[in-house]
């Protein structure tokens, strides 16, 4: 496949869609069994199946300074859209390359954890909440070396400018390396190696900025180095097996190792290097990863760069430097860009799945029975507005599951509305939520406020100044107990049976 851009667009005739390189992976990769579930081995063999299931796009020529991040806000924001390799990106080498929208659609997400890809949305959140019940974590196995190593840059032969790092938003402080990344790091007093996603913006060849905001477990640790006086040790991977992303991009307990928990969920352990610099593990597999240092007494201005809320919520301040000591990378890089934007956009589109089954996990694990279903909308980020849904056994059971949601590990950071439904609800179609809303829930009865929960500098609708707490409404938009026998019966047909008639009836809405 080979198109140029049409001319009378009037872009720049360098411009042109092509297909993946026969180099792309060394194994044989067949359309059906990807179709029925295949595991991969890291982004390489992943963009192959993606791409003999017609879910990739290579252009060609586009340009870092604008053109990439508006080509993927359209993605993010456009339903079916594909996922995009940018090469022959103007000013670099042919093969290093970004990928866009990777995971934006179930199918893909599908491919990233082994399943069917046309699994349904209920039955893909039941098998993720199987395994985060099942799988607990599997030792990274120590390797001497691996892809990554192909490239080894030391001292002044760091460039981090030698990667084409796009300009997301027009009013982006710069141009931010680490949105799709995976940010290792080490508790110094108990020796947990912890990996989470925390943006990083280039400063200049060697130094970059890297922000992560209170209570997340990267900022737990820097805070405990910063407090010895002492640099902490980093690891950033901007481009890894889809796997390790989602692994980063989700919340998991205190003293769980995210690249252990990975291993465990494919079956067998990833396989890391071990830093002689900083000790921390670098997957042998990834394309790019970035070694140094996060001095706590050197800092310079971070931001502002356009966040999950759909705002530049956190403006602009002074944030720790990363002194980037060594960069390892594979021949023809591929570096993974998820840029923020108003929801959705592609992390709120898989998120949407993984974070409902977390929360429903988290509310059934702290002993609240009968919590048929949550979700986190995308149109809160999957985080500002979490909705669940229960058969009511007892008085106060919509209450009780309307806190725990609210404040679980999966709800607590920066929420905003828990709403608590009965299970006649389809907790993911918002119509449905807000019908809910208008219908059963009583301002005065059901409406309840929780004050100076966890919020951080994100929050737009805190003022500058006072970031740090929010507050949390609560709606129970049950019918009420007490009356809940005499409540008008509602038209229609519950979840499962509108399911059902879409799977033996959908045909009808096609062409």
């Amino acid at each position: 496949m080979e198109r140029e851009a049409p001319a009378h667009l009037g872009l720049d005739p360098g411009i042109r869609m092509t297909g993946l390189p026969d180099s792309t992976t060394r194994r044989e990769i067949s359309p059906e069994r990807v179709r029925l579930g295949q595991g991969h081995e890291d982004l390489r063999d992943w963009l192959a199946m993606v791409d003999a299931i017609g879910e990739l796009r290579v252009l060609e020529g586009v340009d870092w300074q604008e053109n990439i991040g508006r080509i993927s806000e359209m993605l993010h924001h456009t339903d079916g859209a594909p996922a995009v390799v940018f090469d022959a990106v103007p000013g670099y080498p042919r093969g290093h390359r970004v990928l866009v929208n990777a995971q934006g659609e179930r199918r893909r997400l599908a491919v990233t954890l082994g399943l069917p890809v046309d699994i349904g949305v209920w039955e893909l959140i039941d098998e993720w909440e199987r395994r985060m019940d099942t799988v607990t974590q599997l030792l990274w196995s120590p390797v001497d070396s691996g892809p990554v190593t192909e490239n080894v840059h030391e001292g002044d032969a760091v460039d981090l400018l030698s990667f084409p790092t796009p300009l997301w938003h027009p009013q982006d402080g710069g141009r931010y390396i680490g949105t799709g990344d995976c940010v290792i790091t080490r508790d110094p007093d108990s020796g947990w190696v912890n990996m989470g996603t925390y943006r990083l913006m280039v400063h200049d060849e060697r130094h970059a900025g890297l922000y992560i905001s209170p209570g997340k477990h990267g900022r737990i640790h820097r805070d405990k180095w910063f407090e010895r006086g002492e640099p902490m040790p980093v690891v950033v991977l901007i481009g890894m097996d889809p796997l390790l992303f989602l692994a980063s991009a989700l919340e998991m307990a205190p003293g769980v190792s995210e690249l252990e928990w990975a291993g465990a969920m494919r079956g067998r352990p990833v396989e890391c290097l071990t830093s002689e610099r900083t000790g921390l593990p670098i997957p042998a597999r990834a394309e790019i990863a970035l070694e140094g240092l996060l001095h706590p007494d050197e800092r310079r201005v971070e931001g502002p760069f356009g966040e999950w809320t759909g705002y530049y919520a956190s403006a602009s301040r002074e944030e720790p430097v990363l002194e980037v000591t060594t960069v390892y990378h594979r021949d023809d890089p591929v570096l993974l860009g998820v840029p923020p934007q108003k929801p959705p956009y592609e992390a709120h589109r898989f998120r949407q799945y993984l974070r409902s089954a977390n929360l429903r996990r988290e509310i059934r694990l702290a002993g609240v029975p009968d919590v048929t279903a949550a979700w986190c909308h995308g149109v809160g980020g999957c985080r500002l507005f979490n909705v669940v849904a229960v058969r009511q056994r007892y008085p106060g059971h919509a209450t009780q599951a309307a806190y725990i949601a609210s404040q679980c590990r999966t709800g607590g950071y920066l929420g905003r509305v828990t709403v608590v439904v009965d299970d006649d609800v389809d907790v993911s179609d918002l119509n449905e939520v807000i019908w809910a809303v208008c219908t059963r829930a009583d301002p005065e009865r059901d409406l309840q406020v929780i004050r100076r929960a966890w919020s951080g500098p994100l929050d737009p609708a805190v003022e500058p100044g006072r970031k740090g707490f929010n507050s949390r409404v609560l709606i129970d938009a049950t019918r009420p107990w007490e009356w809940r026998d005499r409540f008008p019966p509602a038209i229609g047909p519950d979840p499962d049976e509108k399911r059902r008639t879409r799977e033996r009836w959908s045909w009808i809405l096609g062409p």
